[in-house]
């Protein structure tokens, strides 16, 4: 009796949890089909605002040059940090604690920080700001994110496999791509989705090194906080959820199909 008030209190408990952290992007999923401009007056459901978004040139360029960046971004962060996890599993545990407290201080220092640290950087090398400098910032600080999602998968991984590969002939990048990347393949999925996330994400980094007059999503919001949020940025905002939304039930269906099917083939071999 006890153990089950106190399993229904826990469900309870995440609930309501789940309920605090989703209740405001439901309520700004339904205010995107409002057909008033003024929000929290609701007058009947359109898809007036998601026409307008397609239309408005400002936010699709904001929303193009934001893609762009996040996955040139995502492809150099992810090659050069899985790169990067594979070499630190190779040193001892000392030397690794170092280098990971030298990985981890972008992850703590705050975001203005390194904003305008990349800022004096771009300046002192005479770095004209636009796309490039905007890549160049994104990947500074995805990389440790990277580092830190693919490095637990390098641990875990049987380091004879490698040895086995070069002592059938494998040439090193051969072990590299047919052995050692499908065993930590879901650490640099989780940390290309991870870097992705960040990069659409970012504004204060992105403020500090965007060229004057090009804009992503987050600094085009910013530019409108001063006279009111258009609605339009909630038929955005919903875009951009179901979309992830929707990639994550799909790496989750594939990862569970996975799953099952190395447990049928385990079951077959007994």
């Amino acid at each position: 009796m006890t153990n089950n008030k106190s399993n229904i209190f826990e469900k309870l408990y995440l609930s309501l949890v789940f309920l605090f952290l989703f209740a405001p992007i439901f309520v700004l999923i339904v205010y995107s089909f409002n057909q008033s401009r003024i929000f929290g007056v609701w007058t009947g459901f359109s898809l007036d605002w998601y026409r307008a978004l397609f239309e408005d040139r400002f936010i699709m360029g904001a929303v193009k040059t934001t893609l762009i960046v996040a996955i040139i971004a995502t492809v150099i962060s992810t090659i050069i940090g899985t790169l990067a996890a594979i070499v630190l599993g190779e040193f001892s545990k000392k030397q690794r604690r170092i280098l990971l407290g030298l990985n981890d201080i972008p992850v703590l220092n705050p975001d203005i920080v390194i904003a305008i640290s990349l800022m004096v950087l771009f300046g002192f090398l005479q770095l004209p700001k636009g796309t490039f400098t905007l890549v160049l910032a994104h990947v500074a600080f995805t990389i440790p994110y990277v580092v830190l999602a693919v490095l637990p998968k390098v641990r875990m991984m049987d380091r004879n496999l490698i040895d086995a590969a070069l002592d059938l002939g494998a040439k090193p990048l051969q072990a590299l791509t047919m052995v050692v990347v499908p065993e930590i393949k879901s650490g640099i999925i989780a940390g290309a989705m991870m870097a992705f996330t960040l990069s659409i994400d970012d504004f204060i980094i992105s403020f500090f090194t965007v060229a004057p007059g090009q804009n992503t999503i987050s600094t085009i919001v910013y530019s409108m906080t001063k006279k009111g949020i258009e609605p339009t940025i909630n038929a955005l905002s919903t875009i951009m959820f179901v979309v992830v939304l929707v990639l994550l039930i799909l790496a989750n269906f594939k990862q569970i199909r996975q799953f099952n099917k190395k447990n049928a083939n385990r079951g077959e071999k007994l």
